[in-house]
């Protein structure tokens, strides 16, 4: 098979730090390693890859961009939704999270199946909390 897995996720946003302190110490995700593409068509772009498990998060920021980006729109869209990521216990994760200040912005919805619920990251992004029951969808 050409295609083996999905290698990573880009997240972009313009405040980096405060992005990488979230998911290093809400989810646990590690730095793996920084880097800086001096040219681009937007200008230099600085990259942190965060590692949680096997799964990378590409988080990008254009320090100085040669054009406004503009903010991710708060209604459902066409395409990509949200980063889901696999809880072992929703009722766990959630009280973990309120410890942290972190409220759910909807859920949990809990069905034969699974349990999921939502939160959002500092700049708005959704992220899905998702708990299997039986695994078979």
């Amino acid at each position: 098979m050409m295609f083996k897995r999905i290698d990573h996720i880009e997240l972009l946003t313009d405040a980096p730090e405060r992005v990488v302190e979230f998911y290093t110490a809400t989810f646990g995700f590690r730095v793996r390693s920084r880097a800086r593409v001096p040219q681009t068509p937007q200008g230099p772009l600085d990259l942190v890859y965060l590692e949680l498990g096997d799964t990378t998060l590409e988080v990008m920021c254009f320090p100085e961009p040669k054009h406004r980006i503009p903010e991710r729109p708060s209604e459902l869209r066409q395409g990509w939704q949200c980063l889901a990521l696999e809880v072992d216990d929703m009722d766990g994760a959630l009280a973990e999270l309120k410890a942290r200040g972190i409220e759910p912005s909807w859920g949990p919805l809990k069905r034969p199946d699974y349990a999921r619920a939502e939160i959002r990251d500092p700049d708005g992004n959704p992220i899905e909390l998702r708990q299997w029951i039986d695994k078979k969808l």
